[in-house]
């Protein structure tokens, strides 16, 4: 029996089965995502206690261990309370959605030197997590 048919068979002996989510956010690239996890509670022949991380049908390793990013691979991923990723998400969603005012229009003033005038900043997920980035020091 290969090792994969061999945990396989354990999942449908955990005494206990626990429900997680948390949200992860990409330090290098700025890419956020979330996942729900099952986590069985086992006991091996020795009577040790030992748990399994279960995400979409599919036995992967902790989460909490050395988290990867979905999208550049790297190793330095922020772990946060479920929820963060979806609502920083929404709320930048919620900020280019808003519908215009009616009333008068003005037409935005050229600047003194005659540059064009800034465009209203494009936020990233990055932006957001700034506030939870460490300082060097």
């Amino acid at each position: 029996m290969s090792e994969i048919e061999g945990l396989t068979a354990l999942r449908g002996a955990a005494t206990a089965v626990v429900h997680e989510s948390y949200s992860f956010a990409c330090m290098r690239c700025g890419h956020g995502w979330e996942q729900s996890y099952e986590i069985e509670h086992h006991t091996d022949g020795d009577g040790h206690e030992f748990v399994m991380y279960v995400a979409n049908g599919q036995i992967v390793p902790s989460p909490l261990s050395r988290p990867t990013c979905q999208n550049c691979d790297a190793h330095v991923v922020r772990i946060m309370r479920p929820g963060r990723v979806s609502a920083a998400h929404d709320a930048a969603h919620r900020s280019h959605r808003a519908a215009p005012q009616a009333g008068a229009v003005e037409a935005p003033e050229p600047a003194a030197d005659g540059a064009e005038p800034k465009e209203p900043h494009h936020w990233h997920l990055s932006d957001l997590l700034h506030p939870f980035q460490r300082k060097a020091g």
